[in-house]
């Protein structure tokens, strides 16, 4: 009987224990579990780890071979995109953005999804402080935004005009100009959106305009190119 007392020796393991003819009743207690199948949920206005480094200011990237990523309704039927410039965003902002449109939809069904993360530390020092000694202190959480980047995204629920308004709202809290854009919306490359003869390739075919100023002439030039032609050359 050794080894099976000492297999259900556990305090959890009480209600398994024979009795063995003894007069004061053990206490049965419930399983717990020390450990969880689901993923905790991520802060998306902090970061789960500090950074290693500190971040340098930089500007948030641009593409410019044709990326269409990140410029269209992808999981809701609406969403909120930046309009004029690419800029970072303080987490306190996304913040009071969110909270605005909770606000406005309370009572709503409806699933709200954030497209960035404010995983970009700033650091900042005091006034009057000599030049030099590193970047300083750390200060706040941002996140970089390219231009014609998707923030928020709606689902649920909800009538377009309503998503509109709480959008609307949303802008005012942030800084720059916004747009409201739905699913199907052509995809943005840069400040260009296709559609409308607008395509990709036609972007990345190159493209050349004569010289202003040379339109009235009567023999107008066909090309603007530097290269000398063929009977110059001979």
């Amino acid at each position: 009987m050794g080894p099976q007392l000492k297999m259900f020796s556990g305090p959890q393991m009480a209600f398994l224990r024979p009795s063995l003819g003894l007069s004061t009743p053990f206490t049965a207690f419930p399983l717990s579990r020390c450990f969880s199948t689901t993923s905790p949920t991520l802060d998306w206005l902090t970061p789960k780890f500090a950074e290693r480094s500190k971040s340098p200011k930089g500007r948030p990237h641009v593409a410019t071979g044709g990326s269409s990523r990140g410029t269209t309704v992808v999981w809701g039927d609406y969403g909120l995109r930046m309009k004029d410039h690419d800029r970072r965003l303080p987490a306190a902002s996304l913040k009071i953005a969110e909270d605005t449109i909770k606000r406005r939809l309370r009572g709503m069904n409806y699933t709200l999804y954030k497209r960035v993360s404010a995983n970009i530390g700033v650091y900042t020092k005091g006034n009057e402080q000599r030049m030099g000694k590193g970047k300083g202190k750390f200060d706040y959480w941002t996140a970089k935004v390219g231009v014609s980047r998707i923030v928020f995204e709606l689902k649920g629920d909800l009538h377009e005009k309503v998503a509109r308004e709480a959008f609307r709202l949303a802008g005012h809290k942030l800084p720059g100009l916004w747009e409201f854009v739905k699913k199907g919306d052509p995809p943005v490359v840069g400040l260009t959106k296709l559609g409308n003869g607008v395509t990709l390739e036609s972007l990345k075919r190159a493209r050349r305009s004569p010289a202003l100023g040379t339109q009235d002439l009567p023999n107008p030039p066909t090309s603007t190119s530097s290269s000398s032609s063929p009977s110059a050359s001979q």
